[in-house]
């Protein structure tokens, strides 16, 4: 049945908010006008709120297979249309690794299944993400993969590097990575600065990043490869992605909400839930993150959801593991925190959540425009709320952001042209 979403604002091409009407046909968005025949079409009012484009996450853990009791892929994709997210891409480090023809096709039956909007999953780079044996890039790719990392570990070996990126180059594909180099890791637990020692625990310096980044630009010159950094934290990181990217090499790179709204100053005690890897790091690495975002050294935002159990979590920096969610709290955070202070337009946020990671990857949807996919989601950007980990949709309620107020939230999101998430009216 043929959608008109009315009564709605959409941020045109120069920034500006304007009132129209979306038309969805088939699946698609088939007419942007103010003035819809409204004959035979379901009407949503859309009440004066904003319409974007759904959000496109490129770095979710979704955890199934084998880690179900942190998060599922049913769970994780409803947490994603809370949040407004209607394309998610799901990191291999599951088990059994997305690391053959096999185990590739069992995830994709999973997605299949028990998805409620678009999961993209990445192959691995090398077997059991283990650094040492490549992964068959081309038959992955023939599978739909549509790009490749080792992510929760960084490549330690620069040969294996170097021939994965010429075999990714060959057929197209993207190496993503997250960069730590294992010999400068020390048994750290959070950032090598001031707040590890006030209280007591082992730091990880900003270079064991920075390094690896640097190492792996060089690298994906020499092979011709497109290469993507993960969750940028450190000053020094941007720094080497900037200078890269002055040279004509194909490398970008994403930033998480988390480093770009906190720092070490604000953990404030040794309490996990503010552990996350990687680190929360200086507050210059922190404002270095935003002015390289601003300035498109950084390409986008990505949350790195990263679902654990409080039993998990409850065990201090030295026990627990890395990692807080972010699906359903990204939108308002952001909206609030850099839109509302003026740091920000509002067109450059949801072009950081959707044109641009759309263009980095090549993807045909996070575009409003007729014949795009209709992946959209209606924002209250008037509604104030307090974030609620208890009222998660997603398995993990690991986040330092708990009882912050904001305002900006998703209240209707629509995947495929079909409503698979809708705030409940009070």
């Amino acid at each position: 049945m043929t959608k008109i979403i009315q009564n709605v604002q959409l941020v045109n091409k120069s920034g500006e908010l304007e009132t129209t009407s979306v038309v969805v046909k088939d699946g698609k968005i088939a007419e942007i006008t103010p003035t819809p025949t409204l004959d035979d079409a379901q009407v949503i009012d859309g009440k004066g709120m904003l319409l974007s484009a759904g959000f496109i996450d490129v770095h979710v853990h979704l955890r199934e297979p084998g880690g179900e009791h942190k998060e599922t892929i049913e769970t994780g994709t409803k947490a994603a249309a809370k949040g407004g997210y209607t394309t998610i891409c799901a990191m291999p480090n599951t088990r059994p690794v997305p690391d053959t023809v096999e185990n590739f096709s069992h995830v994709l039956d999973l997605v299949d299944k028990n998805a409620l909007v678009r999961v993209l999953p990445y192959a691995s780079i090398t077997i059991r993400q283990a650094g040492k044996e490549r992964t068959d890039i081309a038959a992955l790719k023939g599978l739909g993969a549509f790009a490749l990392t080792d992510d929760g570990v960084g490549v330690q070996t620069a040969g294996t590097m170097l021939e994965a990126m010429q075999e990714a180059a060959k057929h197209t594909i993207p190496v993503v990575a997250h960069c730590e180099e294992n010999s400068l890791l020390y048994g750290g637990v959070m950032h090598k600065g001031k707040r590890n020692e006030e209280l007591g625990l082992k730091g990880i310096h900003s270079v064991s990043e920075s390094v690896h980044i640097a190492r792996d630009i060089l690298l994906a010159e020499a092979a011709g490869a497109h290469y993507h950094v993960c969750h940028v934290s450190t000053k020094e990181s941007v720094r080497v992605i900037r200078d890269a990217k002055k040279a004509g090499i194909h490398v970008t790179a994403e930033v998480s909400p988390h480093h770009l709204l906190l720092c070490e100053e604000d953990i404030p005690a040794n309490d996990a839930i503010w552990k996350m890897n990687p680190p929360l790091r200086g507050r210059d690495d922190m404002m270095a993150l935003r002015e390289g975002l601003l300035d498109g050294t950084l390409d986008f935002i990505a949350t790195d959801h990263a679902p654990h159990t409080d039993e998990e979590k409850a065990h201090g920096f030295e026990k627990a593991p890395f990692g807080i969610v972010g699906l359903e709290t990204a939108f308002p955070l952001l909206y609030t925190h850099f839109v509302k202070t003026g740091e920000w337009s509002l067109k450059q946020l949801l072009d950081y959540l959707t044109i641009k990671p759309a263009n980095v990857f090549g993807f045909e949807f996070g575009k409003l425009e007729v014949g795009a996919p209709a992946d959209l989601v209606l924002v209250d950007l008037n509604k104030e709320q307090k974030i609620d980990k208890e009222a998660f949709l997603s398995k993990g309620t690991n986040t330092p952001f708990d009882g912050w107020v904001c305002t900006g939230w998703p209240q209707v999101t629509i995947y495929n042209g079909e409503i698979v998430w809708q705030e409940e009216q009070a």
